[in-house]
């Protein structure tokens, strides 16, 4: 076992935590777009005055929802793939293909945070209808996601390599004979 993957190890708990964390506000965001709307039913149709913000704070919500989900998702292997390739390979050469997509995920959400901090310097100016906050705020989730992104991508690499262990297998994958 390499020296550094104590350190590893735990660099891995704290991303887990983060991961962890980034799915609660998620969570969280759902909960209060449930709510909100369901505000927004009642105000429409029995107090007879809909409130005009909630379908703008609904956008911003929605936005936090998908990008956070998709980094805590992408942290833990749960995103939406098509391992066929990964699965009929043997350990020793699956670990590269999987690393080289994480690799490429990480550069594609670190393209992701760069982009999207330009989309959001870019809006900041002009305010959100009827929420009078800067619309650069809509693309904050996509900077987060990004960072996220890459540095749980980057962190699944490095792991495939440092601590040389092949992962769990599912319970839907099929075993692999005479391949490893």
């Amino acid at each position: 076992m390499p020296p550094f993957a104590s350190a590893l190890r735990t660099f891995d708990r704290l991303l887990a935590l983060l991961a962890r964390a980034v799915s609660v506000i998620s969570g969280l965001c759902l909960v209060l777009l449930v709510v909100f709307f369901g505000w927004l039913v009642f105000g429409r149709y029995v107090l007879n005055a809909t409130p005009t913000w909630v379908e703008q704070v609904a956008l911003l919500l929605i936005v936090v929802i998908t990008f956070f989900s998709t980094a805590s998702n992408t942290r833990e292997g749960a995103n939406l793939s098509v391992e066929i390739l990964p699965l009929m390979l043997p350990w020793r050469w699956r670990r590269w293909l999987l690393a080289l997509i994480d690799l490429i995920l990480a550069g594609f959400g670190l393209l992701m945070a760069l982009k999207g901090f330009d989309l959001a310097l870019f809006a900041w100016t002009t305010k959100v209808p009827m929420l009078n906050v800067p619309e650069g705020l809509r693309s904050l989730p996509l900077v987060v996601c990004g960072v996220l992104l890459a540095l749980f991508c980057t962190a699944n690499a490095v792991k495939r390599f440092a601590l040389g262990e092949p992962p769990p297998r599912s319970e839907t994958e099929p075993p692999v004979r005479g391949l490893e």
